[in-house]
């Protein structure tokens, strides 16, 4: 069955480590990076868009070119006068990261002024997937409008999904931050959070915990990522599920490793509609692609079983 799969967020410019002193440039972001995994695995008959806003720097050319490279459909990016790309460095040691950030003139920041735009997006979709770094990233004014269009969007029986993705670093305030993640798993009905980050700033105190609090907000379904130690997944009436991690022989960078677990879990589920089978392949996604450098990993370099 055909249908469309609409990301809304930051792409920015990514520096990485290459060889000896220089840096390599790509593009990359939660979001993006979701909708780059989800189309490598999507049916043809599927599309998947991303919804930002980027400047009219030749810089923005360059990434309008590159998301069309991957297959990700750029109709909704809107180009923005006197803004360009948000940026960042990532820096490594034993596999795992860090980020250097400059991203205050970005152009992701507007990405909801345009109300009319938005609810067009969101309407011609039938799955919308966002996260916490897309609503960090936005004004107030602008978080109550990207939150309201998707509420209706869940209302009307589309597929919203919401990885919490939770950043401190982008938040003024810790209260607003956890009111502002709470508010967009309202607005949910699959939330994929990482226990790690809710443990540490929700205080919860297992994996039961985190389960509890976001169907007490509303989210029929659940995901949750604990990084080596599995999965487990809520799905309605279900009983909790769990699915382990797949095995990894030498971790090399952990960039995208929820971001393309995302992209794969929502690839197959929405094909077969099976969570379970979608957390066991998205879990062989991630192990593969954090066995290479980068946040976006060519499909033939990550095995013939995927």
């Amino acid at each position: 069955m055909a249908g469309r799969l609409l990301s809304i967020g930051e792409c920015m410019v990514e520096l990485m480590q290459a060889e000896g002193d220089l840096l390599r440039k790509g593009y990359a972001g939660d979001t993006f990076n979701t909708a780059y995994y989800a189309r490598m695995f999507l049916p043809n008959d599927w599309s998947v868009d991303y919804f930002t806003a980027v400047g009219t720097d030749t810089v923005s050319g360059e990434m309008l070119a590159f998301i069309e490279n991957t297959g990700v459909g750029t109709g909704h990016i809107r180009r923005v006068e006197g803004r360009s790309p948000g940026l960042y460095m990532i820096h490594l040691k034993d596999g795992e990261r860090s980020f250097s950030y400059w991203r205050s003139v970005s152009a992701a920041k507007t990405l909801a002024d345009d109300a009319d735009h938005l609810r067009a997006a969101v309407e011609a979709s039938d799955i919308v997937i966002f996260s916490g770094i897309t609503l960090a990233i936005l004004a107030p004014a602008a978080v109550e409008t990207l939150l309201s269009e998707l509420r209706r969007a869940k209302a009307a029986g589309k597929l919203v999904v919401f990885d919490p993705n939770i950043r401190p670093r982008l938040w003024d305030d810790k209260a607003r931050m956890l009111e502002t993640i709470s508010a967009g798993a309202r607005a949910s009905g699959l939330v994929m959070p990482s226990f790690d980050d809710e443990a540490m700033h929700f205080g919860d105190a297992d994996i039961a915990a985190t389960i509890k609090r976001y169907r007490g907000l509303g989210a029929e379904n659940i995901v949750v990522k604990d990084g080596p130690n599995g999965v487990t997944l809520s799905f309605g009436d279900r009983k909790p599920e769990f699915v382990p991690s797949a095995k990894v022989e030498r971790i090399v960078d952990t960039t995208s490793a929820g971001d393309s677990f995302n992209g794969a879990f929502l690839a197959r589920y929405a094909v077969d509609g099976d969570p379970v089978s979608a957390a066991r392949f998205a879990a062989a996604t991630a192990a593969a692609v954090i066995q290479h450098h980068g946040a976006l990993v060519a499909r033939g370099k990550l095995g013939p079983a995927l």
